[in-house]
């Protein structure tokens, strides 16, 4: 699929890539639309960038025929982009607008989970600072503290000691005002890439922190990543499998990704879904797709083709 052939570019027709925007993941969303944006160009489509900041209705009426969301974060993550392109009718690549609403939504997205017997670590919703004490009490010790509605680790804090989950809880709040502490869950981290209706090869993710936060994501270079991760085949399938449960039950399409922590005892707890993954050099679709035999501009490719709407407006 890479090159700039006409059979590749064809059909596609205007495109524009949303990125930036004013969420806490902005820098990392003009990193990813940069890339995605390179790609695009480099094969002969028709290619144009639109930050939402700078004028998003203004922009998105130039006659555009899709559109390639690369937005992280509240306003491009979590349904409200999604909708107004529905009205718009320009047909957008990834989720569309509950599913996209749900993943970004860390609680909601649990409750479904656990709601339909799927394994997600036990939490605590964290109204007020009267909650702290009873939550320590009630999930152990360490567990962590993370905003609802954030991404990239932003927010998050590991807490080991009570009296720490005072300055966790604040932290949080200054991301978001609805915050939950989570159950620890010790074991590995992985995450499973979702392209279309495919699992893609699980990654495992091993870095010297206390846990993959913003600075293992995107700024050091001591985070450790196996794709293909070193599990057996029946355990690889069933890590895979329940990424493609807890991907379905929250009604998300086209491309995604699902984290996982696999605890000493082989069991596999949900944490979350992403709805649009980063797509920079650090980032985790691109790695497990070429583990597939996918090049970079393979994936953009598959990703812009599976671009559509969502709801049926009639005439």
């Amino acid at each position: 699929m890479t090159g700039t052939s006409v059979t590749v570019t064809k059909g596609y027709g205007r495109v524009v890539v949303l990125m930036g925007g004013t969420s806490a993941e902005s820098a990392i969303s003009l990193k990813s639309g940069g890339a995605v944006l390179t790609s695009l160009l480099g094969n002969g489509i028709d290619a144009h960038v639109l930050d939402p900041k700078d004028g998003l209705i203004e922009g998105l009426s130039k006659g555009y025929d899709r559109a390639f969301i690369m937005l992280h974060g509240r306003g491009g993550e979590d349904g409200t982009i999604q909708g107004l392109l529905e009205l718009l009718r320009i047909p957008y690549t990834g989720s569309g607008v509950l599913a996209s609403a749900l993943a970004m939504d860390k609680l909601r997205s649990k409750q479904l989970w656990r709601g339909l017997g799927l394994s997600t670590p036990p939490f605590v919703v964290l109204r007020s600072e009267a909650d702290l004490a009873p939550a320590a009490e009630c999930l152990g010790l360490p567990l962590i503290v993370k905003p609802v509605r954030e991404g990239s680790s932003i927010g998050m804090t590991r807490v080991e000691h009570a009296s720490d989950m005072a300055s966790a809880w604040k932290r949080a709040r200054e991301c978001d005002i609805d915050v939950i502490a989570e159950k620890w869950v010790h074991g590995r981290e992985f995450t499973v890439a979702i392209l279309g209706e495919r699992a893609l090869p699980e990654i495992l993710i091993e870095t010297p922190r206390v846990f993959y936060d913003f600075d293992a994501k995107y700024e050091l270079e001591d985070t450790r990543f196996t794709c293909p991760s070193d599990l057996d085949q029946a355990a690889r399938e069933a890590l895979q499998g329940l990424a493609m449960e807890a991907f379905n039950a929250l009604a998300c399409r086209g491309w995604g990704r699902v984290d996982l922590i696999r605890d000493d005892e082989g069991k596999s707890w949900l944490i979350e879904a992403n709805t649009i993954p980063g797509m920079t050099d650090h980032s985790l679709v691109p790695m497990a797709a070429r583990a597939a035999g996918m090049s970079f501009d393979d994936l953009v490719l598959a990703i812009l083709g599976g671009a559509a709407l969502e709801v049926d407006l009639g005439a």
